[in-house]
């Protein structure tokens, strides 16, 4: 694989990874107080031409929880 593919997954990971933290974070002050509280997280990576469907799941919950 060449370097120029490793620093565009780089940065698509790293914008996916800012801009996934954003909207969580946005989603969390919305519910108002979360605190004690746990949610279920899923994420789906796609690409097209690639054949690749890839699911992460887990939890996003308050030390509390």
């Amino acid at each position: 694989m060449s370097g120029d593919y490793n620093m565009s997954m780089r940065k698509f990971l790293k914008q996916v990874g800012v801009t996934s933290q954003q909207a969580i974070e946005d989603a969390l002050r919305k519910a108002g107080d979360p605190a004690g509280k746990s949610f279920e997280a899923k994420i789906v990576l796609t690409i097209d031409g690639l054949d690749v469907e890839h699911v992460v799941t887990g939890q996003i919950k308050d030390g509390d929880a």
